[in-house]
């Protein structure tokens, strides 16, 4: 079976190298040519665990190629999924120059029968958009060259996006014909065997539930960093209070873990992206509105309490530690990172900043260039400073040798974002120590 996708990105990639290990024949197409040049040559643009493997040995199958023109293939696909960038307009509205240009480039090049499945997260009424836009350039070309769009969102975690796409809770699908539904269905054959569900349904509504799944993930975050936050308050302990609740089937455990914030690709914008349907629609989603707002006010939580912590002191000519720059762990993705804003704030107040992560240092530095110091190791980064903070929860961050830590620091003041340390040990070897909720 012959696909295309256009978009080399994190969905499109993963999704290229994960069909073509199903024993699909896959084009990756992308305007970039050095970075097409560079996945020729094996040079994997983005971090995340087992991808670099799985698209070297797909390429030497022959199953997995790269292209910069889709023009050039189009008419060899039989579907042509499109997974370019949807970034946020100023408004909150997800930008679709990109998805709409694709659809133009296939109304100008079709001479044949295509399905044409938008995977890019997209607001709804987004497919619609794209069928008119094909449909137009094929009238203008004077042709009647049949086609039918479908949606079929993504729903990887960064970090896990191979087993995710590979062993996926579900795969869902919008169709509105049952020759796209046919041809959809062989190419999720694979999962099939396997009893995953692939669940079909109209256009629209396919295009929604990506948008209420991450927004309801996000609402049990903010909801549960609200809820640590009056945790302080009252003198409770919110991990006693999330084994309390997550022990109702009813709600579960997932998403219920305190921490300073989340970030990404996914979460923010598409919170945003919902928020903004829902006002062009003359309905105004409060929750989620609420659910934005307290994660804005969560990241700012540990540098409120690195204030508190010197009780009034200037911060100015003080030295921050930082553990973990990425949004989470097993990748390098800083966007809407709480890393981002602490560090906003710590130049600010006149801090000097050393940083440290496993993967996200070239990142930082694409991003925010000189304006920290970049550390070798975990070690390094807190040789010299007056407090350390915990932002990401890498797995090698979860066992420090305390004593050396203390014995770097000049200050042992430790704020944990992620609520991965234990209070008790931590006082033990002489530490102030703030985290989330207790």
């Amino acid at each position: 079976m012959n696909i295309a996708i256009v978009g080399t990105g994190y969905v499109g990639l993963v999704s290229g190298a994960c069909f073509a290990e199903t024993g699909a024949t896959v084009t990756c197409i992308d305007v970039d040519e050095k970075k097409i040049e560079a996945l020729r040559q094996g040079v994997i643009p983005i971090y995340e665990p087992g991808l670099d493997d799985l698209v070297l040995k797909n390429v030497k199958a022959g199953r997995l190629k790269f292209s910069t023109s889709l023009p050039d293939v189009i008419n060899e696909q039989e579907i042509i999924f499109t997974a370019v960038g949807t970034p946020p307009d100023e408004d909150g509205s997800a930008d679709l120059k990109y998805v709409l240009q694709v659809a133009k480039t296939i109304g100008e090049n079709l001479n044949r029968y295509l399905v044409v499945v938008t995977k890019s997260t997209v607001p709804v009424g987004t497919s619609k958009k794209v069928y008119d836009t094909i449909k137009s350039e094929l009238v203008k070309r004077g042709v009647d060259v049949p086609f039918d769009v479908a949606s079929n969102p993504e729903f990887l975690k960064e970090g896990n996006a191979i087993k995710d796409f590979m062993s996926p809770d579900r795969v869902v699908i919008g169709v509105d014909s049952d020759k796209a539904k046919k041809i959809l269905t062989k190419l999720y054959k694979p999962f099939l065997i396997n009893n995953f569900r692939v669940i079909f349904m109209d256009i629209p509504s396919a295009e929604m539930t990506k948008y209420a799944a991450n927004s309801m993930l996000a609402t049990r975050i903010s909801f549960m960093n609200d809820i640590a936050n009056l945790c302080e308050l009252v003198g409770a302990d919110v991990d006693k209070v999330r084994a309390g609740i997550g022990s109702d089937t009813r709600i579960g455990r997932k998403f219920l873990y305190a921490g300073c914030g989340y970030g990404g690709s996914c979460f923010p914008k598409d919170v945003k992206a919902l928020i903004k349907t829902a006002d062009d629609n003359g309905y105004s989603l409060e929750v989620l509105k609420a659910v934005e707002h307290v994660n804005e006010k969560q990241k700012m939580i540990l540098f409120n309490k690195l204030e508190k912590a010197f009780h009034g002191e200037t911060l100015s000519g003080k030295c921050v530690a930082l553990w973990g720059l990425a949004f989470k762990p097993e990748t390098d993705d800083m966007r809407e990172s709480t890393a981002l804003v602490i560090i906003k704030c710590l130049l600010g107040a006149g801090c000097t900043i050393k940083v440290y992560d496993p993967e996200a240092m070239n990142e930082c530095r694409r991003i925010i260039g000189d304006k920290v110091t970049y550390c070798t190791d975990m070690y390094n980064a807190v040789i010299g400073a007056d407090a350390l903070m915990m932002l990401t929860e890498w797995k090698e961050f979860r066992l420090p040798n305390w004593d050396v830590v203390g014995k770097s620091m000049n200050r042992k003041l430790l704020l944990d974002g992620r609520n991965i340390y234990d209070k008790d040990e931590l006082i033990e070897h002489g530490f102030e120590y703030h985290c989330i909720g207790k």
